[in-house]
């Protein structure tokens, strides 16, 4: 696990963009795993930035996003099919038909989920997944208890998701209480994980992953046995954790 330290919520998203932008440049193919919530907006700001300014193409880029809330088509700006089109696709030379997000207004939801797990096997899985983490250690909405095993998934958000959330929405009361998301299971098999953490309010999540045991309880303790993760944290976030970043 490689620890990049930055000073600040704007550096860690430039590193992150940079980190994306050099590896799409290699592989133009590349099979990207997104995140939504706060933590990435900067970095996909970054990505278009760079794709106005200097034309790296994702022409050829297939890109699966890790969640979805249930209840919400894609035409509702609080989805994050809504969000992802918002801040990055529709600013970048990406094929349409290459975006993937579950949908989250299906009647046959549990179906949606095995809809999306095999798709994503058909395409070899995901290159390099991009993930945030939740101050109870969630990853993608897999909440404490998930088990490591689990593939895509319903998950019934946790009141801390729900609140954490709220932000985005007019009322916590209109916050969705399900979602589909991305198994940890599916989270491992990415050859590659780049994990973004900003803010002293992720401190404790950041000491959880670094320090503490792989539980279930914790599902980004499971990162732990990922043998490519690296992360990029500020100083917010990192603080006084580990001598040596």
């Amino acid at each position: 696990m490689k620890i990049i330290e930055v000073n600040d919520y704007q550096q860690m998203s430039k590193k992150a963009a940079e980190y994306i932008i050099e590896k799409v440049s290699t592989i133009p193919n590349i099979k990207l795993g997104l995140a939504t919530g706060g933590t990435p907006i900067g970095t996909y700001k970054n990505l278009v930035a760079d794709h106005q300014q200097n034309g790296t193409s994702y022409e050829l880029v297939t890109v699966f996003n890790l969640d979805e809330y249930i209840g919400l088509s894609s035409e509702n700006e609080k989805s994050y099919r809504y969000y992802m089109n918002d801040l990055l696709f529709n600013h970048i030379d990406i094929n349409n038909a290459n975006t993937h997000v579950p949908h989250g207004d299906i009647e046959d939801v549990q179906k949606e989920c095995t809809r999306y797990e095999q798709l994503m096997a058909k395409h070899g899985g995901i290159d390099l997944q991009i993930l945030g983490i939740g101050a109870n250690g969630h990853i993608g909405f897999n909440e404490p208890g998930t088990s490591f095993n689990s593939k895509t998934h319903i998950v019934n958000l946790a009141p801390s998701t729900i609140e954490a959330n709220a932000r985005y929405f007019d009322e916590v009361e209109d916050v969705p209480t399900k979602a589909i998301t991305m198994g940890i299971s599916t989270i491992m098999k990415s050859k590659e994980i780049l994990l973004l953490i900003s803010g002293k309010t992720k401190k404790g999540a950041l000491s959880n992953l670094l320090n503490g045991h792989v539980d279930e309880r914790f599902p980004a303790s499971v990162l732990k046995s990922h043998p490519n993760v690296t992360i990029i944290a500020d100083k917010a976030a990192v603080a006084d954790l580990l001598n040596v970043l």
